[in-house]
């Protein structure tokens, strides 16, 4: 099974999510935003994107410009960040058993099919 953490107000996101449904129609889709990654949930998605935390942030969201920026944090702790505002997750992001993307652009998803 492919699992999508997806941001339906994405047009990425959305297109991602249409390619792969047109691939392989086997996709569990985890509205992120709603449905709110563990900490320990978001270190297995950093462990298969081979990323460091920070590297799963979207360094452009007003939460990070207000609250993160220029701070430096421990992988912990930028963890903990995604945890408590999941609208800094990079998107969408998209599993296939221990391999993981970011699927900008969107038919980056082929990759991983």
């Amino acid at each position: 099974m492919i699992i999508i953490y997806h941001n339906k107000r994405c047009g990425t996101s959305r297109n991602a999510l249409s390619i792969l449904v047109e691939n392989n129609p086997d996709v569990k889709v985890i509205e992120y935003l709603k449905d709110i990654p563990s900490v320990e949930a978001l270190t297995a998605i950093i462990k298969k994107l081979k990323i460091k935390p920070h590297d799963l942030i979207r360094t452009k969201e007003s939460v990070y410009q207000e609250k993160y920026n220029g701070k430096n944090l421990t992988d912990a702790q930028w963890l903990q960040a995604i945890h408590d505002h999941p609208v800094l997750m990079e998107r969408p992001v998209v599993i296939n058993g221990n391999k993981a993307i970011i699927a900008r652009p969107a038919d980056k998803v082929l990759d991983i099919l």
